[in-house]
């Protein structure tokens, strides 16, 4: 980018400079030299946020013009890494603000390096809202993401002897430029308290909710900015406050300490993701933060609402609402609460707004994920809400008895509050007028086996919205290289209109373009190479091939069949004699839940396997393994454009989608992977001869337990495999402690395996030696990776967005000119 315009020095080159100078002097009496660093990375933020925060006022301006109907994306995550070098970008100001760093003597990415990730999410869930809402803003839609402003976020991961430790993310420490807080326009959330039975004038029923106690929401903004700078959205987090400093009644009681504790367990909300679960306390918690998350929402939009509107008639018209997940399901009753309590609207009115207003994504099947509460902790905690679900559900069998009667089974499986709790999914998929899954294999599994009552009685709300990422964080921003060897070969459009890439096909018989496509990611692989040493102290070699899994550790995503493949290639290697077609790298990344043990114990194994490989001096030529640590989403921009190989190796029906996926072979690595999630539509854009698919179909892991799974057969059958198995067991990987992966082999030797592992070993690893022999042919593999970047088009989460736009929330973009053209065809 041009710092001079016919000689004149470019606006936004001045701007910045001049707003670094400014903070620094009024806000921390320093000159530039006299800085520190982190106070230098302050000073760019706050200059690159003035012009983010004027076009957020403008954008905000448009939307009150012309009464545009407006989205709320609600999530318990949003995974957005770091700001700065994003808004950069879509700003169009990134290299403007590089080269004036340099000009002041800085290094320009040192200093980004000190701003932390936001800890606002753990795994694909939250990287997905994030993606959504740079597509939201980008394409100009009215949307909003409405999250908890986590000061912790879920943790620190680190490792001691290849176990997982957890410490606290303290991102927020020394606060954001990049949060405004708005304490004007905090809010009231109930809890716990009575209810007072009573009648209205007519001799209704008229319950209140008394004696509760109070939270107060604080809300800052974090302002999300579309590509070109147009339109800037906001992610708005809600912070948890004690009513009062203090319980003052508490603390004049004389109980000083019991005043200070209940301030903390107030303010404990919005601490942390995801507490614990496994005991009452952190299941109360993650209730209260759950419905702390939509009462904030919902006072929010429904405030917002009335300042231009004076009857809830319109409020459909005007409002969508969408649940990422089952966690805001109880924007259901909160809802129904404000509407019937404080609005008085009639039930059947306040129902009828309620189902049009909100819509639900699922993002899995499996069991334990479906949340569920106690009756009696709803009962306490939020005992009106408790109230209102019984009535919801009263009114649910009734028209299930009505429509199908003496069906007592799909009463019992449709229930909100079937065997004494509170099924959130059966919550959100009654109370929507939409419920989508996020690939086409998993939103017919949710008609088929997650809901299929719910399909019998709603078959109208049921849809599929496949999963996206966008393009400007993928591979714009995160892989700089190979962009601009793009826009070199087909112009820029691509980063709007991701179907663009389609043009590349014409390459793939340009020699010269496929040695710069090898150029840029041996590049990438030399800076993943650096990090990894810093991080890890393993020395990986760039001339290797990289092969990459990197995920939120869990059983079904199969981090375990990927160790057991190095497993048997290690003893081809040592007892075999084989000679590797081709050297690899495996690199894993991904955090473990902290009460997760058989997954934590994964963990554990990859690092000992990994000790092993990478001292023996028979394979470490040939394999080397490592894990990197604290997988986040800056570490992930390093990660995905270095990948050769993406292990998506889920069984099959147990992934709902994936975006890693998509990430990786858009910065051009090719997938290994089972016929589940979005691999079956990655496979079907790119071809099956660009993609290695394996394994058992979701149909016959289903048949296969169904029948009796008896791993055992495999593996007295398979030599190699048996060997593979047992040598872990024997202590081979863990300096001769023959119990401590005992957990592990119990498991993959049992019937009760339900993510059939040694079933897809063999498949697996003979699909992995097809990969060697692909890889062997450099200019091939090139050819296939310029194959898998061309045809990534449908999955730009703008895609995704339209699709939404168009069939659930109904929302349009407000762009410049939209009021005056409107108003025009009025006059007309």
């Amino acid at each position: 980018m041009q710092r001079t315009i016919n000689g004149v020095e470019r606006v936004a080159t001045v701007q910045l400079r001049d707003g670094i100078e400014s903070f620094l002097r009024f806000s921390k009496g320093r000159l530039w030299r006299e800085a520190s660093q982190r106070e230098r990375l302050q000073a760019l933020s706050v200059a690159v946020r003035r012009p983010a925060l004027d076009a957020m006022r403008e954008s905000e301006r448009r939307y009150r013009e012309q009464d545009a109907k407006r989205l709320y994306y609600l999530s318990m995550e949003f995974l957005m890494g770091r700001a700065l070098g994003n808004n950069l970008m879509n700003l169009g100001i990134y290299d403007d603000a590089r080269s004036v760093i340099a000009e002041l003597g800085v290094d320009f990415d040192e200093l980004q390096n000190l701003e932390p990730d936001a800890a606002l999410g753990n795994g694909g869930l939250g990287r997905l809202a994030a993606c959504f809402l740079d597509s939201l803003a980008t394409l100009d839609y009215p949307g909003f993401g409405c999250g908890i402003n986590y000061e912790f976020g879920l943790f620190r991961q680190t490792f001691v002897n290849g176990f997982q430790h957890e410490k606290p993310d303290h991102w927020l420490e020394g606060g954001s430029p990049w949060l405004i807080e708005r304490i004007d326009e905090a809010v009231i959330v109930p809890v716990y308290g009575t209810i007072a039975h009573a009648n209205d004038k007519s001799g209704a029923y008229a319950p209140e909710w008394v004696d509760y106690k109070v939270i107060i929401g604080v809300p800052h903004d974090m302002p999300i900015v579309g590509y070109g700078g147009k339109t800037v959205n906001v992610l708005r987090l809600y912070s948890a406050r004690s009513s009062d400093e203090f319980d003052i009644g508490i603390f004049n009681a004389g109980d000083y300490i019991r005043a200070v504790q209940h301030k903390i367990s107030t303010e404990a909300i919005s601490k942390i993701l995801y507490p614990s679960d496994q005991v009452q306390s952190g299941r109360e918690l993650r209730l209260l933060q759950e419905y702390f998350l939509v009462s904030c929402a919902v006072r929010d939009i429904i405030n917002r609402y009335k300042e231009t509107h004076e009857s809830f008639d319109d409020f459909a018209k005007k409002v969508a609402i969408q649940m990422n997940d089952t966690h805001p399901s109880l924007m259901v009753p909160e809802l129904m609460r404000i509407l019937v309590d404080e609005e008085h609207l009639a039930w059947e009115h306040a129902w009828s707004i309620t189902v049009d207003t909100l819509g639900y994504t699922n993002h899995t099947l499996l069991p334990e994920a479906l949340e569920k509460y106690p009756r009696e902790l709803i009962e306490r905690v939020l005992p009106r809400h408790l109230q209102i679900v019984r009535e919801i559900d009263r009114r649910l069998v009734a028209e299930v008895e009505h429509r199908f009667p003496g069906d007592a089974g799909m009463i019992q499986r449709v229930s909100v509050l079937a065997d004494h709790q509170l099924h959130m999914s059966n919550l959100a998929i009654v109370g929507s007028h939409s419920v989508n899954g996020v690939a086409v294999l998993h939103s017919e599994l949710v008609k088929e086996t997650l809901a299929p009552d719910f399909f019998k009685l709603y078959p109208e709300r049921f849809n599929n919205k496949t999963n996206g990422v966008t393009p400007r964080r993928w591979l714009l921003y995160s892989n700089r290289p190979l962009a601009g060897l793009i826009s070199n070969a087909i112009g820029d459009e691509w980063i709007r209109n991701l179907d663009e890439l389609r043009q590349l096909e014409h390459f793939v018989n340009d020699s010269a373009l496929l040695e710069r496509l090898d150029g840029v990611k041996r590049r990438n692989k030399v800076a993943l190479a650096r990090v990894t040493r810093q991080l890890t102290g393993v020395v990986i070699d760039p001339l290797t091939m990289f092969d990459v899994q990197v995920k939120r550790l869990h059983e079904y995503k199969r981090q375990l069949l990927n160790a057991l493949h190095i497993v048997d290639r290690y003893w081809r290697i040592v007892e075999d004699g084989e000679t590797p077609l081709v050297p690899r790298t495996f690199i894993f990344a991904g955090k473990s839940a902290p009460g997760y043990f058989i997954a934590k114990l994964i963990i554990k194994l990859i690092h000992s396997i990994g000790e092993v490989v990478n001292s023996d001096p028979r394979t470490r030529d040939w394999l080397r393994v490592v894990f990197l640590p604290d997988y986040r989403v800056t570490l992930a921009e390093t990660i995905m454009p270095a990948a050769e190989l993406s292990e998506q190796i889920s069984t099959a029906g147990k992934e709902a989608s994936g975006t890693g996926n998509m990430k990786l072979a858009l910065n051009g690595a090719l997938t290994i992977g089972t016929w589940d999630g979005a691999n079956i539509e990655i496979a079907e854009e790119v071809g099956g001869e660009n993609i290695f698919i394996f394994g058992l179909r979701t149909d016959e892991v289903a048949k296969l337990l169904a029948a009796g799974y008896n791993p055992g057969q495999y593996l007295d059958a398979n030599r190699r495999l048996r060997r593979g198995v047992d040598s872990i067991a024997a202590g081979h990987f863990s300096r001769g402690d023959k119990d401590i992966f005992r957990p592990l082999i119990a498991n993959l030797t049992s019937s009760h395996d339900i993510y059939v592992h040694i079933a897809d070993l063999q498949p697996y690893i003979d699909r992995q030696s097809e990969v060697d022999v692909a890889y062997q042919d450099r200019t091939a593999w090139l050819q296939k990776s310029l194959l898998n970047i061309s045809r990534m088009g449908k999955f730009s989460s703008d895609r995704t967005i339209r699709e939404y736009a168009n069939d659930i929330w109904h929302i349009k973009p407000a762009v410049i000119g939209n009021f005056a053209h409107a108003a025009l065809l009025d006059s007309e």
